[in-house]
């Protein structure tokens, strides 16, 4: 069985002490997991420098491109994780790539072809998020798009499916189809529980169904779980509502563990 990732982080980089923070503390809980349980696990710390899509113009973005691209190298060396963050215009995508491990395309921006090519053209991992307007079986269109100028592997993430009036519904059956067309399948916890722009100029959310969606995720065989992770949510510049608490994901963590031993023997049986 190929190594289980999990990307994790704030949604967005709102300083340097709590991105080491989240990270650091998810790190050391795989890290025994492993030895425990004798499963690999890959880590990839997610942060994003700039969020071009705020519900509101008022809304907080982040920190920008030069200092969140520095933020980022600085994690990476002294927790010496992978990496990943979010590109949202060609221009950007060089140098995210002198940085990251993995490059995330937002779910809006899935079918974004030049976006998508000159990802590809970096040989980094791409992780296409599905749009929440997009069928599981049209991702292979995206997925076809990057594989066209790249031999490095394509990954899509399923974070939901919007049916109008601020809410998302999770069809775990895309999991196992988008498996067909890309070499790995993520499911994003925290985003599948988003209400979009049910907070009045901002996104709302409910945490309180991440743990049960993520159960699901593991159990249908998702590659890897993408979570928001926040020390106090509460106080969060961005997702807040649909965020972990930084408190909760051990527990989180070892569910995760428990689930993936049952479906590595699950797998291997006959």
């Amino acid at each position: 069985m190929k190594e289980f990732v999990i990307i994790a982080g704030p949604c967005v980089l709102e300083s340097l002490e709590i991105a080491i923070e989240v990270g650091n503390t998810i790190k050391d809980i795989l890290e025994k997991i492993e030895k425990e349980y004798g499963l690999k696990f890959r880590y990839i710390f997610k942060s994003s420098f700039d969020k071009a899509n705020r519900t509101s113009l008022y809304s907080y973005r982040g920190p920008g491109l030069e200092k969140g691209l520095e933020w980022l190298k600085k994690i990476k060396e002294k927790l010496k994780v992978w990496i990943t963050t979010d590109v949202h215009e060609t221009w950007q995508v060089k140098k995210v790539a002198e940085v990251v491990d993995v490059i995330q395309i937002p779910a809006f921006l899935c079918r974004q072809t030049d976006l998508l090519v000159e990802s590809a053209k970096t040989g980094k991992i791409v992780n296409i998020k599905k749009g929440q307007f997009m069928s599981p079986w049209d991702m292979k269109y995206a997925v076809q798009k990057v594989l066209a100028f790249t031999s490095a592997e394509v990954w899509v993430t399923e974070r939901g499916t919007s049916f109008g009036y601020r809410n998302l519904v999770v069809d775990f059956r895309s999991i196992p189809i988008m498996k067909e067309f890309a070499n790995r399948v993520i499911f994003d916890a925290t985003h599948s529980v988003q209400l979009p722009g049910g907070g009045e100029g901002r996104s709302e959310g409910d945490r309180h169904f991440i743990p049960y969606l993520i159960r699901a995720g593991v159990a249908v065989g998702a590659d890897g779980i993408f979570m928001e992770v926040h020390p106090e949510p509460e106080k969060a510049l961005c997702d807040g509502p649909n965020s972990l608490v930084l408190k909760d994901i051990k527990k989180i963590l070892y569910q995760i563990a428990e689930l993936r031993k049952i479906v590595e023997n699950y797998e291997n049986i006959g």
